[in-house]
């Protein structure tokens, strides 16, 4: 049973790792250099040690202590739901959070060399579709993601939330240079399929065998979708077919059915 500190002051010291967790462009400057993270949700923090993230400390409602009474490897903070919305600045409905260290990212290079299928995000900058894209990749068959320099921390808090922590189990990494480094995945092995809901586009139910084995599935952000010189970098543009006159579909909505696709003929 870990040992617990009552917190009844918003403004102790002891939950700086908690502060203004709503306020998005303070948490993204001082998240990343400082080498932290925040989980939100039991299910999320157990899925993030599981994945070998080292907890720094865990903020719980002091009504729900029992729901961590087996981790005894960070301190472990209570206070009122009064106190944890002034120090977050938020409702804390789930009751818990936790602050980790981050682990090493990995390099591009890495994560292609164990991997048979991957996403490729642009310019993905909304942390919900993020987090979205993520939870459908662990789910639909996809073994790693890679990301523009542009694209949203995968590991913000809302990210984390949305993925219900699968975040830690899809491998990832930053590709750069931007996109010239789509070259490199390409002499990995892979095919870069652009996904563009362009007229000529080939629909994705009819990419053969060769171009399915080791896809690249390329996807852009909400709105402006790939740009020009990312589609000029791929190999073939897929669609997904469209009906009743529907142009798109969000981007996490489209990742979801064609990486569904991607991966349908797997044994499972």
């Amino acid at each position: 049973m870990p040992e617990v500190h009552l917190i009844t002051d918003p403004q102790d010291e002891r939950l700086g790792d908690y502060r203004a967790l709503t306020d998005l462009e303070l948490r993204t400057k001082w998240e990343p250099p400082n080498g932290l993270f925040i989980a939100e949700g039991e299910l999320v923090l157990r899925r993030a040690r599981r994945a070998g993230y080292r907890p720094r400390s865990y903020l719980i409602d002091a009504k729900r202590v029992d729901q961590l009474n087996d981790v005894d490897d960070a301190p472990v903070y209570a206070a009122s739901p009064a106190v944890l919305e002034q120090a977050t600045g938020f409702h804390v409905h789930r009751g818990v959070l936790a602050s980790f260290h981050r682990l090493p990212l990995l390099a591009a290079g890495d994560v292609l060399s164990t991997a048979r299928r991957v996403a490729i995000l642009e310019d993905v900058n909304n942390h919900t579709n993020i987090g979205a894209v993520f939870r459908g990749a662990a789910a639909l068959g996809i073994d790693a993601v890679l990301l523009s320099p542009t694209c949203a921390d995968p590991l913000y808090r809302r990210s984390v939330r949305v993925s219900m922590g699968e975040v830690f189990a899809i491998p990832y990494a930053r590709l750069e240079p931007w996109p010239d480094a789509l070259d490199d995945v390409r002499k990995a092995g892979f095919t870069v399929l652009a996904l563009t809901p362009a007229d000529h586009a080939l629909p994705m139910q009819r990419l053969d065998a060769a171009q399915r084995a080791r896809p690249a599935l390329l996807l852009g952000a909400e709105g402006p979708g790939l740009s020009r010189h990312a589609l000029a970098a791929s190999d073939i543009p897929v669609r997904l077919p469209m009906r009743r006159g529907v142009d798109s579909l969000n981007v996490a909505a489209a990742a979801a059915v064609a990486f569904w696709e991607l991966s349908r003929d797997d044994d499972l």
